[in-house]
């Protein structure tokens, strides 16, 4: 782990709608430049704990402090110097171009004489993440994968210390999700930035992560490596459905596994089925 400073800890967070619990007694010290993946099934948190460290919404009990320091008493333009955020990738629209749109990201840091090195900043990270070539390109003529690099770069051009990204490869294929998620994790190693990424994908975050938290009935159910985390049982426990992990690569694969279906395709049934597709 590297030894640059960059520090979460969470202390006793607690967030409700109405009388609706949402996240219970969460706490949790994250350390230095990663990947940190969270994971977990639909409505358990995910999306309101980043919420919670970024301060668009404020914990109903306890404190997010980031290197020491508590996320409540920052401004949020104090806070957008460190704190960067990439929000789950809906149909926004820009009739902006590309760099207009990055360049957007640059306000916490802004001023009247700052254009000229706000926009190194944006050319130097579109070169990064390889889209320089659609710098003036319509931002609402781009691609869904095109999409998330753009909004990607938007985030990083903050130059964060923290990267938050809620669901960043959704509606992405799988060359695109791999791809974007490999861009975070480089960029987490050259640029010694933590980012923090909520994944419903499994197999691409345990592929890239260096640690995942999963979430479960409002608090955190199992943290730690990919291995530590990706066991049958708790994938059994937190998403109620039966696997198998096996290590591809060094690294854990859940394979998803159906009773109703599995079990009606003996051996020999599969081997005919494989052959003739």
């Amino acid at each position: 782990m590297s030894d640059n400073k960059i520090r979460i800890d969470i202390e006793g967070v607690e967030f409700g709608y109405s009388a609706n619990p949402v996240l219970k007694n969460i706490g949790l010290t994250v350390n230095g430049p990663q990947l940190l993946s969270i994971i977990g099934p639909n409505g358990v948190g995910k999306s309101t704990l980043i919420h919670c460290i970024n301060k668009i919404l404020s914990p109903t009990k306890g404190v997010v402090c980031i290197d020491g320091e508590d996320v409540s008493s920052t401004t949020l333009k104090e806070l957008a110097k460190k704190v960067g955020y990439v929000p789950y990738a809906a149909n926004d629209a820009f009739p902006l171009s590309v760099v207009d749109t990055v360049l957007m990201g640059r306000h916490p840091h802004s001023n009247w004489k700052s254009l000229d090195h706000d926009l190194d900043i944006v050319y130097e990270t579109l070169r990064l993440i390889n889209i320089e070539h659609l710098a003036m390109r319509s931002f609402d003529e781009l691609s869904a994968g095109q999409h998330q690099k753009v909004m990607l770069a938007r985030g990083l051009v903050q130059e964060p210390k923290i990267l938050l990204l809620d669901e960043p490869t959704s509606n992405l294929d799988i060359k695109h999700q791999m791809e974007v998620t490999r861009i975070m994790r480089n960029l987490s190693q050259e640029k010694g930035i933590l980012v923090i990424m909520i994944s419903h994908d499994l197999n691409i975050a345990a592929k890239y992560s260096d640690n995942m938290i999963m979430l479960y009935d409002g608090g955190i159910y199992a943290a730690g490596t990919p291995e530590e985390v990706l066991t049958v049982e708790n994938i059994k426990t937190v998403y109620d459905v039966e696997s198998e992990v096996v290590v591809s690569h060094g690294r854990p694969h859940i394979i998803m596994l159906d009773p109703e279906f599995d079990d009606d395709i003996s051996p020999l049934d599969e081997e005919t089925f494989i052959r003739k597709i």
